[in-house]
């Protein structure tokens, strides 16, 4: 078998947010999180409850040896001989020393694959910043190109809409075909949400039309297999900024109340935003969201993430290989479902604009 070409790639870096790993990390590891916004560490210490209900640990970090792991047998397995290296934003192991570990192997030029499927800053720039950071740090270090955005890619799409399938089948006949689908994601300040993707671009808000998009292909999905048209809305959790600052809204807790006052009979919560079940899922989702379900007499059922699925996995190497082809300058066939369309390997100049201070990121036009 003839192995697939990565070339110019020399590696592969899994970039992630970070979790603490024991009950002494949360609160550093928040404050890592929140470094810059003047959030009182006695506040910090109260949202560290949450971590309390899980053994004072984060489930992320797990989910990523778990998935680094599966994308380490998709690529021997398929003939990729390249390594899989991980770095986090907020904790160990941190995307300077990751880098550092490559350079002093030799690698000179990796991928990275973020586990952020959308345009904003906080999931998008952000990351790019911080490769900033970390390779401005180590002398020599390897040159970086994180791979395209992927929330319309079915290897994220499909199994978000067997899971949404999955969770309908579990409900009670009765209300299974009434039921709603409540698609949950991360909420970000509107001013944020406002200038995320490129000025200028129909793109605009890309947070939300980017969401919105993968909305409407799982949907479709579901009325091919089940020949139900089911409502559905996207709805926001685990939002942390100040009350005087907009945010994305409905919480997701918030819109439970309204289907339970306009008589839904039941409703699954999607989360469309994250690709594994981290602490926005466990937490905000599994503990209160369903508690407030509970309450309400509103029978409920929760997705499943795309975690470790297969064809999951396999879209990271598909990723890999697609932008190994167009780095050689080759015409590669690029796979998406929806209205938008693949997008861009990087970010166009002004994308997803730091609402702080301008500073300077990897991976895009304005780099």
């Amino acid at each position: 078998m003839e192995r697939p070409d990565v070339a110019p790639y020399d590696a592969l870096m899994v970039v992630s947010f970070g979790g603490p790993e024991k009950p002494e990390d949360v609160v550093p590891f928040l404050e890592n999180v929140t470094r810059g916004r003047g959030i009182p560490r006695e506040r910090l210490a109260e949202v560290g409850q949450h971590y309390s209900l899980f053994g004072g640990r984060s489930p992320l970090n797990d989910l990523n040896r778990a998935l680094i792991a599966a994308i380490e047998g998709e690529l021997s397995g398929t003939g990729v001989d390249l390594p899989v290296y991980w770095g986090n934003r907020n904790w160990d192991p941190f995307l300077t020393d990751t880098v550092q570990r490559m350079r002093d192997d030799g690698v000179r030029r990796a991928a990275c694959f973020v586990t952020s499927a959308y345009s904003s800053w906080s999931s998008c720039r952000q990351y790019r910043e911080n490769l900033y950071d970390a390779a401005s740090a180590v002398e020599g270090a390897p040159a970086l190109d994180k791979l395209r955005h992927y929330f319309n890619h079915p290897g994220f799409v499909e199994p978000v809409a067997d899971a949404v399938l999955a969770s309908l089948a579990e409900l009670d006949e009765d209300v299974r075909a009434g039921a709603h689908l409540a698609f949950v994601t991360h909420s970000i300040p509107v001013a944020m949400a406002e200038t995320s993707g490129p000025p200028g671009s129909p793109l605009r808000p890309a947070y939300v039309t980017q969401h919105l998009d993968a909305v409407a292909a799982v949907t479709a999905r579901i009325l091919e297999e089940t020949g139900m048209q089911h409502p559905h809305e996207l709805v926001y959790c685990s939002r942390s900024g100040p009350p005087q600052v907009p945010w994305l809204e409905p919480d997701v807790n918030d819109h439970l109340e309204t289907l339970a006052e306009e008589g839904a009979p039941a409703v699954v919560l999607v989360p469309i935003g994250f690709v594994s079940d981290h602490m926005e899922v466990v937490y905000d989702l599994d503990t209160e969201a369903l508690a407030t379900a509970e309450r309400l007499g509103l029978p409920a059922r929760r997705a499943a993430t795309p975690g470790t699925d297969a064809r999951f996995v396999a879209m990271v190497r598909d990723l890999l290989l697609e932008r190994a082809a167009v780095e050689r300058g080759q015409e590669v066939a690029r796979a998406s479902v929806g209205a938008i369309g693949p997008l861009w390997d990087r970010c166009p100049a002004g994308c997803c604009p730091n609402p702080r201070a301008e500073r300077p990121a990897l991976c895009g036009a304005d780099a």
